[in-house]
């Protein structure tokens, strides 16, 4: 068993991954797992992906029959994790040293369920280009406008998916369709206005597409959140607004 199971799924990030699971490697705490979940039909990187497998034992890697997306590969590795706190990590971003350990040890002094970070937003050479102060969330209607958590900075006890909370299959947003989920179902999400992760700004990332964006803001609304289709497209053009004016 180990306290920490950390959740990595891996597309086409071969340029930055080494320097994510460094990241977590070199971390002050160290009682933890890895799972990588490789989610590319491609298979020509599975060959350097084994040998990051291989840098530690506590390395676990599952490979995917076909491609899930990022949010069905975390409910394979959520389903198949071991620790009591499901940390989370996308393959291009770098935790600080402390990460879990100021984190995991705010959790236990509060008896704080879900918590998420503050971070630096940096480039692809890790070049600093911006910084988001993370907010507590004591209910849905707070976060609703706005998706102001960054996904590798949450750490979330295991007991939480335990009761059919699960990622949906969109290619983004899936994550705030969770938050947002949690939130729904009553519970809190706490902020640690620590800076402990680099979160990375890729010019070809999904996360940079405004058409798919808008497409699975719509279903995040009118699918997940059950709103009809005037409520939702109020929400999707708000959401928008919001997300242009944070990166001005």
């Amino acid at each position: 068993m180990f306290t920490a199971s950390i959740i990595l799924p891996y597309y086409k990030k071969k340029l930055f991954i080494k320097k994510t699971i460094q990241s977590i490697l070199t971390q002050t705490f160290q009682d933890f797992e890895i799972i990588i979940i490789y989610d590319d039909n491609d298979k020509s990187e599975l060959k350097f992906i084994k040998e990051i497998k291989n840098l530690d034992k506590r390395i676990k890697l599952v490979v995917n029959k076909k491609n899930l997306g990022a949010g069905l590969s975390r409910n394979v590795g959520i389903n198949l994790s071991l620790g009591s706190y499901i940390c989370f990590i996308d393959a291009d971003d770098i935790w600080k040293k402390e990460k879990l350990k100021k984190q995991i040890m705010f959790m236990k002094e509060n008896n704080y369920d879900i918590t998420h970070t503050s971070y630096e937003i940096v480039d692809e050479k890790k070049k600093k280009i911006g910084t988001r102060i993370a907010k507590t969330f004591k209910n849905f209607d707070e976060l609703l406008p706005s998706c102001d958590i960054g996904l590798s900075t949450v750490i979330v006890k295991k007991f939480i998916f335990e009761k059919g909370l699960k990622f949906p299959s969109l290619k983004t947003k899936e994550d705030f369709v969770v938050w947002l989920m949690m939130l729904k179902k009553g519970h809190k999400i706490y902020s640690f206005d620590k800076k402990l992760t680099l979160w990375t700004k890729s010019k070809n990332s999904l996360s940079t597409s405004a058409i798919q964006k808008l497409k699975d803001s719509f279903f995040l609304y009118n699918r997940y959140m059950k709103f009809n289709h005037i409520k939702s497209l109020f929400y999707t053009f708000r959401l928008s607004v919001n997300y242009v004016l944070k990166n001005l």
